[in-house]
């Protein structure tokens, strides 16, 4: 192990000379005025009016913040000087302050306070009910027991998530520089990974060679990655920090490449990357006197696990693809070649660089899915209560990976679907099942049992503390009805539900029905659909070759007990999809 490590390290060290400064050629700036083209035919800049309105936003979530301050100043007796001088400051990071934003985005926002202004009960609490009372914010929401504790709301229709930092400082000056390393003196742990969002944002502009060619590929690699469903941190892919360090990366490798040969450059070495080998913008700061722990698989086991590491370049450096699991590592590998043939038929002048950018067909790529539905007796309950299923799904994948020791590798969506159900407060997430390309082979009628990881699960998400009458998850499995053969090989399998009548009626009944079920659905099956919406979780247990099977003893009397129910699911192609954020068609390489 030891000798392993020491090669991964060696590795790692990072050339101070780039792989190359040749100039760009004819040929090649005329394929950047065409990726250009393409880039503002896709929508991706944001309005003169949006853009103020968000400068406006910022300004007056500012000034909320002081006058919070003010108020706890205040209302700890705290002498006049100290009212006076009380202040907080918001700073913003991400995607905003990269210059990449487009219509839609968020803010990625830090407010920043004195040290007697606590997280628990000032920002959680005073903070939000101050944001709770203002009248142009909307759908606001706590999310105290995050890895990064977070308030997410709209303000004025624009979209916020704004992260607490407490430090050791009586007095917050306006003109403070909080990617001085100092400043992480003396603050708690949560403060630190907040502060960390603006520190790595900064590092990263200081650290590229052309911020407006960084600019430029970046905006192009993170549309590619929403349109291929792989960009999404929560769901084991890579969130946008990630996305923005391999693009720096690239861009350090080539100094003077335009964005076209960036694109390509940047499928071409991460296909030939030899994860977990990191990728990192600088070497990791060691033995600073603040002693913070950093990313150091020599010293630290849970590092060493890490399939995807990408460090940020800020003390303490961290691995920022922490969530990523052997199954969403596969996808990515896959897309990425298949987006490094696509650069090579547009460098072949085969097809435009629009055919990069062409979504993903999720519905054709599997025959088996697994359908997470989650109910809720409000749309500010759902809010929440889906937040907190989406952020642990990670966790049924991961389950589901080391339950079957590789046969089923899981692909999430990380796009939530609409008009799945009928309930008005409801959404639903999926995961795409096939077999793993390192798994054993399934025989034809083997069973694979998935009733241990899904309970786990269960188990899991009935720890949310915040839950209330009505939060209901159901987890059950539907296949692909298609005439066709699948884009890529599927289980050739069904989950079956043996325990008894009542779960084996819950089961179907809960699924959006093709016509000749709705018309054989009686007063019996609705008293089923209502009790099953009091139940927790419905789960699937066992995968059988080809076909649902239920004996007599499972099935109610309108449906054979032997026969496939494929037919009477309603098809995935009349599924309605939330658009705005992706489209299905398919991707051509000609």
């Amino acid at each position: 192990m030891a000798s392993h490590m020491n090669q991964n390290q060696k590795a790692a060290q990072l050339h101070c000379e780039p792989l190359s400064t040749s100039a760009p050629t004819d040929a090649e700036l005329a394929s950047n005025r065409e990726l250009e083209e393409c880039m503002r035919q896709s929508g991706l800049f944001e309005s003169q009016e949006e853009s103020i309105l968000r400068e406006e936003v910022l300004g007056h979530l500012d000034r909320i913040v002081k006058l919070w301050v003010t108020r706890i100043s205040i209302a700890r007796g705290y002498s006049a000087q100290v009212v006076k001088e009380a202040n907080a400051k918001i700073f913003t990071f991400g995607s905003y302050r990269l210059g990449v934003h487009g219509p839609g985005s968020d803010i990625d926002t830090l407010c920043v306070g004195p040290t007697y202004a606590s997280r628990e009960k000032d920002f959680f609490v005073v903070l939000h009910d101050m944001l709770l009372e203002t009248p142009e914010v909307t759908e606001l929401q706590a999310v105290s027991d995050a890895h990064v504790p977070i308030l997410k709301f709209k303000f004025k229709g624009i979209s916020i998530d704004l992260l607490y930092a407490r430090l050791a400082l009586w007095v917050i000056p306006e003109d403070l520089d909080i990617s001085q390393e100092s400043i992480l003196r003396n603050v708690d742990e949560q403060s630190v990974r907040s502060l960390n969002g603006y520190r790595v944002t900064e590092e990263i502009v200081r650290l590229v060679p052309n911020i407006h060619t960084f600019r430029a590929t970046l905006r192009c690699i993170k549309l590619w990655a929403r349109k291929r469903g792989v960009y999404s941190n929560v769901m084991g892919f890579l969130g946008g920090v990630s996305w923005a360090l391999l693009v720096a990366r690239i861009c350090q490798l080539y100094p003077n490449a335009v964005p076209s040969m960036l694109v390509s450059r940047f499928f071409r070495v991460y296909t030939q990357w030899r994860w977990p080998i990191p990728v990192m913008l600088r070497q990791i700061e060691e033995g600073s006197s603040l002693g913070l722990p950093v990313w150091d698989p020599r010293k630290n086991p849970r590092d060493r696990s890490h399939l995807m590491p990408i460090i940020t370049p800020a003390y303490p450096c961290m691995n920022s693809s922490y969530n990523v699991s052997n199954s969403t590592l596969r996808v990515m590998i896959e897309h990425f070649n298949t987006a490094l043939e696509v650069c090579k038929a547009v460098e072949g002048k085969q097809v435009g660089w629009s055919a990069l950018f062409e979504a993903y067909e999720f519905l054709e790529a599997y025959r088996n899915y697994l359908e997470i539905d989650v109910r809720a007796n409000g749309q500010d309950d759902l809010r929440a209560w889906k937040g907190s299923v989406e952020s642990r799904l990670r966790q049924l994948i991961l389950r589901i990976e080391w339950h079957t020791h590789g046969v089923l590798q899981c692909h999430p969506y990380p796009c939530e679907l609409i008009g799945m159900r009928k309930q008005q407060h409801s959404g639903t997430f999926i995961i795409g099942l096939r077999r793993g390309k390192d798994g054993a082979l399934i025989r034809k009628g083997q069973e694979i049992d998935l009733q241990r990881p899904v309970d786990q699960f269960k188990e899991l998400i009935n720890r949310y503390s915040d839950r209330k009458p009505g939060m209901a998850i159901y987890v059950i499995h539907k296949r692909k009805k298609s005439n066709a053969p699948s884009a890529a090989a599927g289980l050739g399998g069904l989950l079956t539900h043996p325990r008894s009548k009542r779960v084996a009626e819950i089961t179907l009944v809960s699924q959006e029905m093709s016509s000749p079920l709705k018309k054989q659905k009686s007063a019996k099956y609705k008293r089923t659909e209502e009790a099953a919406r009091g139940h927790d979780v419905e789960y699937p247990t066992k995968i059988i070759d080809n076909q649902l099977m239920m004996n007599a003893s499972t099935t109610s009397g309108s449906l054979p007990s032997n026969k496939p129910v494929e037919d009477e699911l309603e098809s995935y192609s009349e599924i309605e999809f939330n658009r705005s954020k992706m489209g299905f068609e398919k991707l051509h390489v000609q």
